[in-house]
């Protein structure tokens, strides 16, 4: 059985090589799969796709593509689904911390009937900041999206052909994979795996890139709105019953003095979400004005081992 490896590269010239190497190594142990690679160079700053392209040549079964600027790790893996011909498709990062020896689990585990696997860490190795922002999006992401609530979601992941042939029929310019796999399935399995230390440079999620991922999942969820909904009504039913209390109360004693200052703190806090619900919808438009004008989810610059009549056929 084929099994098609898709990883993202972005200035990854001293790791990628090596994640390449291990992943054959893991295959050439079993002879039920073989393998292929989809590598798709993200806009690197480095040498990136000068590795990629040596890696097509020494290997026919690894595939490059490289994008015409940053869009971006789930929009680059969308590019590299388009094309992928195995059976599984297998999801990693570039960076060594998604390490090969892991990948035996995933297959292992997809024997067991799952549409798709997401690996879990035992110990997540990151900074301390980053796992704090981590589990702060988590918390919002399980409460946002509609998922099956044990199953937790990760950049490690394992899904059939049939997922795959759902999820790239998406084309807003957008992209969260990850839930584009919860809208297609919900037969879905953790496994436990080793997180293993970065072995060059540094994580390419920034803050400004993670809130940009983060916000991207309002292609695929209303309960933002929902909850102004149901907040906003909840303030104007306290407001008016605020207002009733303050006016018998003057009735009743005339003497009692307005309060400026509460009455300010009222108002910022009304106003400051007022124009944080308004902050919400603004994005919502602003992204369907995107997907109308047909911002390009990605577009390939240049391929290497990849065949003249499939590219063709993708891009029709």
């Amino acid at each position: 059985m084929l099994v098609s490896i898709v990883i993202p590269c972005y200035n990854s010239e001293q790791t990628i090589g090596k994640v390449v190497e291990l992943s054959v190594k893991e295959f050439e142990k079993t002879k039920d799969y073989e393998c292929e690679f989809v590598l798709v160079n993200d806009f690197s700053r480095d040498g990136t796709w000068k590795v990629i392209e040596e890696l097509a040549a020494r290997y026919p079964n690894v595939k490059g593509i490289t994008l015409a600027k940053n869009f971006g790790q789930h929009n680059a893996i969308m590019a590299g689904l388009q094309y992928t011909e195995g059976e599984f498709i297998l999801g990693m990062d570039d960076d060594m911390q998604n390490h090969p020896s892991q990948i035996p689990l995933f297959l292992e585990k997809m024997q067991e009937g799952y549409d798709i696997v997401f690996g879990v860490f035992k110990q997540r190795k990151f900074s301390v900041i980053k796992n704090i922002t981590g589990a702060v999006s988590r918390f919002l992401l399980w409460h946002l999206l509609e998922r099956p609530k044990h199953i937790q979601m990760s950049s490690f992941w394992c899904c059939r052909r049939y997922v795959r042939d759902e999820v790239v029929k998406y084309d807003g310019y957008n992209t969260f994979l990850q839930v584009l796999f919860f809208r297609t399935t919900h037969n879905i399995a953790n496994i436990e795996i080793e997180h293993y230390a970065r072995e060059a440079g540094q994580s390419n999620y920034n803050f400004r890139r993670g809130l940009k991922l983060f916000m991207s999942c309002l292609n695929f969820t209303v309960i933002p709105l929902r909850a102004a909904t149901l907040l906003g009504t909840l303030f104007s039913g306290a407001g008016f019953i605020g207002a009733l209390v303050v006016l018998i109360r003057k009735l009743i004693n005339p003497a009692i003095a307005i309060g400026w200052s509460s009455l300010m703190c009222a108002m910022l806090v009304f106003f400051g979400f007022s124009f944080l619900m308004l902050g919400i919808i603004g994005e919502y438009i602003g992204k369907l004005i995107l997907n109308i004008n047909k911002t390009p989810q990605y577009v390939i610059r240049q391929t290497a081992n990849l065949d003249k009549e499939k590219k063709e056929e993708t891009n029709d």
